[in-house]
């Protein structure tokens, strides 16, 4: 099994992932157990002084100003995870629970926590022992961190609440915890708050949607592509010189891809014999690489946040190499959550105008002499009239989730924390608003394919065919009469999901942008 070493600097996009979604196992370095102690020291010293200082010796948030004595530190620290953990709604997925423990088992390896080895210790055992915290949707402002979704993970080391074992069934924490030979965890000063505050749940969405979008994105070329070849388009709006006087990177990109795919079709440039030339295709089609590109350099901003993110050791109050402990605001979530924002409105626009090719397809006044809704027997037949339908209705709630978490703030903690980033809210709107792009496209992808079988007697490019073929293959059926449609939709969904179309091109294109 693969291993993922966590040390002091941070960690990387494919390690959390590899955790998240691959279970890798993880361990601590020695670097990092070093660091880890000497902070645990710092914080020690600190204790043992008169001196209030703010997540060691006093209270949280708006109740900072009381001294707590040595007698109910340990009380503290409980207190505040038990009380923090105050989810509700549906239960968040595995992978995103997966992601954010090791994300706050990677900060607090960074040594600027003042937790001790044997916590972060036990924060890898659960992982590697593939125990899950139950984790609720609602509960994350986005600032002092992801405070009740990481509240209910720092539950399950005390071996307090709920989690699911490997067998995917909920158990309460402590039993999971006896049967892998984990020993609860005693929290000691700071230790509470330190497992609590950080952008660790919003993060590890934005890493993982990331991963997501790069595949969504080179699908959407492809569905592209094979749109503009159903329609006889023109390729000639794809050349790299045209792109090059407008030198955006993803433009380029979504370009050359959608090229590739075309190279040796015998439907690009095609017009009916009783159609005059046409001089442009619609925007939907032309523009297809400018709206492609800019989502793809949107991307390029977002991961740029991500990695200074993972660089990052976030907490208040934290441990300086000087000796100091100082508080901080560093746990406000407003960079990561104005870029899952930012990738929810790139992720709409996207949706969108698929939505406009596939229309376009099933329109017999603008899709040059395909039948109508591409039915077999139209009249009789209602073809892909309701696959449109559905589309629509995915893209109009993308539009909805769309409208920016960030921009909308709700107090807390008696003004105390007056200003927060509603990150977490951003990050779970955008995964829905993925797993409707992967429909819009499949629904793409559906029609296109028809389409261009449609076309008798005209050759398809190398890679269409491959990608054809992949997909009937995959169980998804061609043109005839109508039949239940969703089970092919289905399978389409399915087929871009798990990259079936990327897969497919490659070996006739190389490697997509």
């Amino acid at each position: 099994m693969h291993t993922v070493v966590v040390g002091t600097s941070g960690t990387t996009a494919a390690d959390v992932i590899a955790v998240a979604r691959g279970n890798a196992r993880v361990e601590l370095s020695q670097e990092a157990l070093d660091a880890l102690a000497r902070a645990r020291e710092t914080v020690d010293a600190l204790a043992a002084k008169p001196e209030p200082v703010y997540g060691v010796s006093t209270g949280f948030g708006a109740l900072a100003t009381r001294h707590i004595g040595t007698e109910l530190r340990a009380q503290l620290q409980r207190n505040i995870v038990r009380s923090h953990a105050a989810g509700m709604g549906p239960r968040v997925e595995r992978e995103v629970v997966r992601a954010l423990m090791f994300l706050r088992l990677k900060t607090v390896a960074s040594g600027h926590t003042g937790v001790r080895p044997h916590v972060a210790q036990t924060m890898a055992d659960l992982l590697n022992a593939g125990i899950t915290p139950v984790v609720h949707e609602y509960g994350s402002l986005g600032c002092s961190g992801d405070l009740a979704p990481l509240s209910h993970c720092a539950l399950a080391l005390m071996g307090e609440g709920e989690a699911e074992g490997p067998d995917g069934t909920v158990r309460p924490a402590g039993e999971l915890l006896a049967e892998y030979g984990i020993a609860p965890v005693e929290l000691r000063e700071k230790e509470g708050l330190a497992l609590l505050n950080g952008t660790d749940g919003m993060l590890g969405m934005l890493i993982m949607a990331l991963a997501d979008l790069e595949q969504l994105y080179k699908t959407a070329d492809v569905t592209a592509a094979l749109t503009l070849e159903a329609l006889l388009g023109t390729d000639k709006v794809l050349r790299p010189e045209l792109h090059a006087i407008r030198p955006h990177p993803g433009q380029g990109a979504a370009a050359a891809n959608m090229l590739a795919v075309l190279e040796g079709s015998g439907l690009v440039g095609h017009f009916q014999a009783d159609e005059a030339p046409r001089v442009q295709d619609a925007y939907s089609v032309r523009c297809a690489p400018q709206v492609a590109g800019a989502g793809r350099d949107t991307m390029a901003h977002a991961r740029l946040v991500a990695e200074r993110e993972l660089a990052a050791a976030v907490d208040n109050p934290v441990v300086l190499p000087d000796g100091r402990v100082e508080s901080n605001g560093n746990f406000h979530g407003a960079p990561v959550a104005y870029v899952l924002d930012f990738l929810a409105v790139a992720a709409a626009d996207l949706a969108s105008i698929a939505e406009r090719r596939t229309d376009r397809l099933l329109d017999k006044n603008r899709s040059h002499g395909l039948p109508p809704f591409l039915a077999d027997d139209a009249g009789v037949d209602s073809g892909l009239m309701i696959a449109q339908y559905t589309q629509a209705a995915l893209v109009s709630e993308m539009k909805r989730l769309a409208v920016p978490a960030s921009a909308d703030s709700i107090p807390s903690s008696a003004m105390q924390e007056d200003h927060v980033s509603m990150g977490w809210s951003a990050a779970r709107k955008l995964r829905t608003a993925i797993g409707n792009l992967n429909r819009v496209l499949a629904v793409e992808l559906y029609a296109a394919t028809r389409a261009i079988e449609l076309r008798h007697g005209l050759t398809p490019a190398p890679a269409s065919r491959a990608v054809i073929d992949a997909l009937r293959a995959a169980g998804v059926q061609g043109p005839g009469p109508d039949r239940f449609l969703a089970p092919d939709l289905e399978a389409a969904d399915a087929f871009v999901r798990d990259g079936g179309v990327i897969a497919a091109v490659e070996p006739v294109t190389g490697p997509l942008a």
